[in-house]
């Protein structure tokens, strides 16, 4: 790659959201389950090929999570991406079935690389995170909804504050049909479970399955809304593709198993993303697979920025996060800077969510505050104010560093003092917890903490 110009910033879109995200692959293990039925088997990481991006850069390093760290903020920093705020993301298969040293090394290895030095243990490279030059903002962990419940605590010493789960589709025969070894009552108790300990919860949503049609698939797809059991904050959209060495790729040289064509996948990605609630941000569509390795079904990796652009020459506009941040706003001409703050409250997983926004005249999105009160407890589950990445200290033009956060949080403290909570408690990012100290939040444990 040539050297970025002077004051260019090479895949700009990569932290338009106000964070810089970094991957980390874990090395290649079995789940415990068994194998779902389109998992392809390449000795490389569950589910991904060896020519998936981020599987050739953890190799490179033996998926040592300390390398894959050091090199992938080295790599933001040559695109001139600032690297101040980091999200990180575990990807690669079920992590908290991995032992337990393992794990604990892991993730220890992950915070020595954003400080940039080795600490004795996770807690030294903890404490160091919290003022370091690379700070974590953001974890996110994928699993499966049957493997989580028990490891709550353990994700919160990590510092984890979001997890994905690979719900595929809500369906109990249609998962017995593709061996995914789990239930529908298993994603409904991890999504309780997971919200009232504060995490941010994101699906894996998988259309085309075995068993399933377009008609089906929007139907179970409705479910997840208009059931409080459900409600995502967070949705990763794929289409079933057959991909080698799986069982489905048997189903379909046989004819058991035909996966759905473009115009399909395009038929039922326009019409869920149509009903997906403001509350809700779609974080990916299509993955990341290589064309080589995909037998059948869809290979356009860039399906969504093709919907969005014939959505937007209809003047369609969405309603979900993405598709209204300030940071892709601002692409496509001026921005009316004059802002208010918007409040929906709906009912999910047995508790009441508070959703805060601050938009402008064109629904355009700055930043958010998510509040959830269950049982008289009350905890802000996230924080995020949007727009490109800035450094810390570096001061705002368009969103971050103007004071958006501050508003937010004091909006979600007044609505949780009239409902008599005395305790509000945040879910937060090692690297986010100076920030909420100068609100006036202590360290309690694992979560930011304030009286009332």
């Amino acid at each position: 790659m040539d050297k970025p110009r002077k004051g260019e910033i090479r895949k700009p879109t990569r932290t338009l959201s106000g964070i810089t995200p970094v991957a980390v692959m874990l090395p290649p293990r079995k789940c415990n389950h068994g194998m779902c039925v389109y998992c392809p088997s390449m000795d490389v990481p569950q589910s991904y090929t060896p020519r998936s991006p981020v599987v050739m850069r953890a190799k490179r390093v033996g998926y040592d999570s300390y390398k894959q760290v050091c090199a992938r903020i080295k790599s933001f920093q040559v695109m001139n991406h600032p690297t101040d705020k980091i999200e990180i993301i575990i990807m690669g298969g079920t992590f908290l079935e991995y032992p337990e040293k393992f794990k604990n090394e892991f993730v220890k290895g992950i915070y020595d690389g954003l400080n940039g030095k080795k600490s004795k243990t996770l807690k030294q490279a903890q404490k160091m995170n919290e003022t370091a030059k690379h700070r974590c903002v953001a974890f996110c962990i994928e699993t499966r909804p049957d493997v989580c419940v028990e490891f709550i605590e353990q994700m919160r010493n990590w510092g984890v504050t979001r997890v994905e789960l690979g719900v595929q589709i809500p369906d109990d025969k249609i998962y017995k049909k593709v061996k995914r070894g789990h239930s529908v009552r298993d994603v409904i108790n991890a999504t309780r479970v997971l919200k009232n300990a504060g995490f941010k919860v994101g699906y894996h949503i998988m259309f085309g399955l075995p068993g399933s049609s377009l008609k089906k698939d929007y139907k179970l797809f409705k479910r997840l809304f208009s059931l409080s059991s459900f409600r995502p904050d967070q949705l990763k959209l794929y289409p079933c593709q057959v991909m080698p060495n799986s069982e489905i790729e048997n189903w379909y040289w046989k004819g058991k198993y035909k996966p759905y064509t473009k115009q399909e996948t395009k038929k039922i990605l326009i019409a869920v993303l149509k009903i997906i609630p403001r509350y809700c941000r779609v974080m990916r569509i299509m993955r990341e697979i290589p064309p080589q390795y995909i037998i059948a079904g869809t290979q356009r990796i860039d399906l969504r920025k093709e919907i969005e652009s014939e959505l937007r020459e209809k003047n369609l506009k969405l309603k979900e996060i993405r598709y209204r941040e300030i940071g892709f706003a601002i692409n496509r001409g001026e921005v009316d800077n004059n802002l208010r703050l918007k409040i929906t409250k709906y009912r999910a997983s047995e508790g009441t969510e508070y959703f805060l926004e601050v938009v402008n005249s064109d629904d355009i999105l700055f930043g958010l505050c998510r509040l959830r009160i269950f049982h008289k407890n009350a905890i802000i589950r996230e924080l995020h104010v949007y727009g490109p990445a800035l450094r810390l200290g570096q001061e705002g033009i368009i969103s971050q560093h103007r004071g958006l956060g501050k508003w937010l949080m004091g909006e979600a403290e007044k609505i949780a003092q009239k409902k008599g909570v005395k305790e509000l408690k945040i879910i937060s990012g090692i690297g986010v917890r100076e920030y909420y100290k100068k609100l006036g939040y202590r360290l309690d444990k694992t979560y930011m903490v304030k009286s009332l």
